[in-house]
């Protein structure tokens, strides 16, 4: 409810006006103490006044009272630019209003000149926020970093005026400076006027890549080049135009025996307002030729001559380098940096800052000694800083020719030497381990095939509820463990038994899913994914599934080791055709198609100085008790034994995927290797009489005792001479069971010496080692073989089925 009493807003502002009028009037009369002269005043303004609210309610102007706040939407909407941020600030530094283009480049919630950018650019806009109100107006173009990293690089353009009524707010306009491309602008200008005003300075101009070729070339450069101003060299290689003569000159290759010598200047093509040095790698470089005597440093001096050496050295992909009989180096060319192992960086003043402290006496003699004695050549070992284990040639020669002596360094980059090195003495190391694994994992197996076999011969004379039948049990299965720990160290040295088999791999990953979901928990979620048209592969299929669940055990473990257990497993199968191979550009994997495993995991990663050990036996990083470091070991030689590779990326904290390539089997005829065992296994019944030939006691008892309880008639031997002796003696067998090495005469020998004797006498091979590795050895008709270790069971019934696939023997 309005009150009627109360004064209006009007009505206040002619109380308001009224008191300032006596005010003034006031002030005249301190001033002048005259009552005319403030009489006349007074009268004067309220004249005056009365006129102008006369004047103002006839033409329909509002008065104060009638004036509104002002629309703001309309001022945005006047405002909005695109390309420009408008932003208007009050004195007190807030933001009143703004476009679009301005939130979106510096946020709504900042007003100028206190903007989100680095410091020297906040005190650029301050100073022009200063002259503003100062002065009305203020413009600066300045580079703008942005704390955001939105525009870290860009030139700016500020523009600030003070406006309003009572020139109370700054209007900010900010327009991004457009940046242009310095290639782009040096091809134009090569083909436009500055090429013709060069051509006419008696300089030939090019724009030339980092590899040599030429991207563009002014008129005067294709004439002197090819002797055709309309000449296209786009693309050629920039120093074929031009040869090398006597004394480390050089000249157009068109020209004669005669021909003027030039000198070559380069400068390279890159914003000077980067703030990084350019990439000589990347960075194209003007090439200006001019004839000797017109060019800039023409004249008699040492230091004409470097700058064309320089830009020829450049382009070669040697390390080289040249200083002066002082030591200073005058330039580098990229090879001798990266093979110095200072890659991207400036060339440093001394050659000697590239070398450890100890040998930078030694270079810097060498140089002065090169620099001042005859013009020859040398070598001198050094070591670099970056690579102070491995000592590098540096050849040194004296350099005469140029005005001051001058020496030339040479280095060649031998980080791809030193790699291949390394992975040879890594491969070495593996195969010695391999062969010192598969040793012990056979002697071992001879010892197991003896334990296993006496706890079979004991738990026969014992039933289930007497006082030892548990204790045999007990050591029946913890041999049986340690015979698995055997086969995970043939499996490593590529010396197990394999049974392949052509089968395609999402089949074998189907079998293992319901395991391996079990085996991971269910805080792991198990994604499977199948690409079509798989090619089939040839693999052992109980040794590819261990291969997916040692890696699926890893991989549990590192998602484990994140804290809250959670993750996701992935298992995919792809086709890689030869064209994926080939454009791999991989040097390990020979070009043909393949069927590629990954197994993912989103655990923590593995650190990349780890990466290209995971695969050596026994090492680990997981904590003391939790790991052999055999698992991953053992994945690397079942798939290297089955003809694949395998690879591993990781990121640490992100995850790992490993990828298994397997060779697709086209089933060409005659491609499947020959079996030492051919036929399906019978049942036997009836005897026979058995040469068993074992230089291991424990085991040749063992195997005694086990085939004499099944009806055989078993004649022992201790080693193939023995045996071959028994048969020459007139010994009739229906079969012979040797072991495959054995000293002085194996059991392969003692075999083909057996069969000049009784061609059709079959023998049954048993070894620690992998038939895979052994049947070149044996190589002979009517063999079969049985892996050790074995329990009695598993000899009796592999004799039985021998027997029961040759002919009946004689009674």
């Amino acid at each position: 409810m309005i009150d009627a009493a109360a004064p209006t807003r009007g009505a206040r502002d002619l109380i308001g006006v009224g008191v300032a009028l006596a005010v003034s009037a006031l002030v005249v009369w301190l001033v002048t103490r005259d009552p005319v002269i403030v009489a006349i005043y007074f009268s004067a303004m309220l004249v005056l006044g009365t006129a102008v609210m006369t004047g103002t309610r006839r033409s329909g102007m509002p008065l104060a009272e009638d004036f509104a706040l002002p629309d703001w939407s309309v001022t945005v909407a006047a405002i909005e630019q695109a390309g420009t941020a408008v932003a208007i600030a009050d004195r007190a530094g807030r933001l009143v209003c703004a476009n679009s283009r301005f939130e979106a480049w510096f946020g709504a919630a900042n007003a100028p000149p206190a903007l989100p950018l680095d410091d020297a650019s906040r005190e650029k806009m301050s100073d022009a926020a200063r002259s503003a109100w100062r002065d009305g107006a203020a413009q600066l173009a300045f580079r703008v970093s942005s704390e955001e990293g939105a525009n870290a690089t860009q030139r700016w353009v500020a523009e600030v005026q003070r406006a309003g009524r009572g020139e109370d707010f700054l209007v900010w306009r900010l327009t991004p400076e457009a940046r242009g491309d310095p290639v782009t602008e040096t091809m134009a200008h090569l083909h436009g006027k500055l090429g013709r005003a060069l051509t006419r300075a008696g300089m030939a101009a090019a724009l030339v890549d980092p590899d040599g070729r030429i991207r563009a070339a002014s008129v005067g450069f294709a004439e002197r080049a090819t002797g055709d101003p309309e000449s296209d060299l786009v693309g050629q290689d920039f120093v074929s135009l031009l040869r090398q003569e006597e004394g480390d000159r050089i000249a157009w290759a068109r020209d004669g025996q005669r021909a003027t010598p030039l000198m070559l200047y380069h400068v390279p093509v890159a914003d000077p307002d980067h703030a990084s040095e350019p990439d000589p790698q990347t960075t194209p470089s003007l090439m200006l030729v001019v004839d000797a005597g017109l060019g800039i440093g023409a004249g008699e001096g040492g230091g004409a001559a470097v700058p064309h050496l320089e830009a020829l050295l450049g382009q070669l992909p040697l390390g080289l380098a040249m200083t002066d009989r002082d030591g200073r180096l005058l330039f580098a060319n990229p090879a001798f940096m990266r093979a110095a192992g200072r890659e991207g960086e400036v060339p440093p003043t001394y050659p000697t800052d590239l070398v450890v402290k100890e040998d930078k006496r030694a270079l810097a003699e060498s140089i002065r000694r090169f620099g001042h004695g005859a013009a020859v050549a040398g070598d001198i070992a050094v070591r670099l800083a970056g690579q102070p284990d491995d000592p590098v040639s540096l050849s040194l020669a004296g350099v005469r020719g140029l005005g001051e002596a001058a020496v030339l360094l040479g280095l060649t980059d031998s980080s791809e030497e030193t790699r291949l090195k390394r992975q040879v003495a890594q491969a070495t190391k593996m195969q010695a381990v391999g062969q010192l694994a598969g040793g012990v994992a056979h002697d071992f197996n001879n010892v197991l095939t003896a334990i296993l076999g006496t706890c079979d011969l004991m738990l026969m004379r014992h039933t289930p509820g007497d006082s030892d039948y548990d204790d045999i049990q007990q050591i029946r299965a913890n041999s049986n463990r340690a015979a698995s720990l055997t086969r995970q160290l043939l499996a490593f040295s590529r010396q197990q038994t394999l049974r392949p088999e052509v089968l395609q791999v999402p089949d074998i990953v189907a079998d293992v899913s319901q395991m391996l979901r079990r085996l991971i928990g269910e805080k792991i979620r198990l994604v499977v994914n199948h690409d079509r048209d798989l090619g089939p592969v040839r693999a052992d299929p109980t040794q590819l599934e261990q291969v997916i669940v040692n890696l699926a055990v890893n991989a549990r473990d590192a998602m484990q080791s994140r804290g809250d257990g959670f993750g996701r497993l992935t298992l995919s199968t792809h086709r890689v055709s030869a064209a994926d191979v080939r454009a791999m550009r991989n040097e390990i994997i020979p070009i043909g198609e393949y069927t590629v495993l990954c197994v993912e995991d989103t655990g923590s990663g593995i650190a990349p100085e780890h990466l290209g050990k995971i695969f050596e036996p026994f090492f680990t990083t997981k904590e003391q008790g939790k790991g052999t470091g055999l698992g991953l070991s053992t994945v690397y030689g079942i798939v290297k034994q089955s003809g694949g590779f395998i690879f591993a990326e990781s990121e640490v904290g992100k995850g790992t995927v490993f990828k298994v390539y397997l060779p697709v089997d086209h089933g060409a005829p005659g491609a499947a290797r020959p079996a030492l065992k051919v036929e399906a296994p019978r049942q036997w019944a009836g005897g026979g009489r058995i040469l068993l030939v074992e230089d291991e006691d424990p085991v040749r008892v063992v195997a005694e005792r086990a085939l004499t309880r099944q009806g055989y008639q078993v004649t022992t031997a201790s080693d193939g001479e023995e045996g071959l002796e028994l048969v020459k003696q007139g010994g009739r067998f229906d079969l012979v069971v040797s072991d495959v090495v054995m000293p002085t005469m194996d059991g392969p020998a003692m075999a083909r010496g057996i069969r000049e004797l009784a061609p059709a006498l079959p023998v049954l091979f048993m070894s620690g080692y992998a038939e895979e590795q052994l049947r070149k050895e044996i190589g002979l008709p009517h063999s079969w073989f049985m892996p050790k270790p074995f329990s009695v069971q598993q000899l009796s019934e592999r004799v039985g089925d021998v027997l029961a696939q040759t002919k009946q023997p004689e009674r």
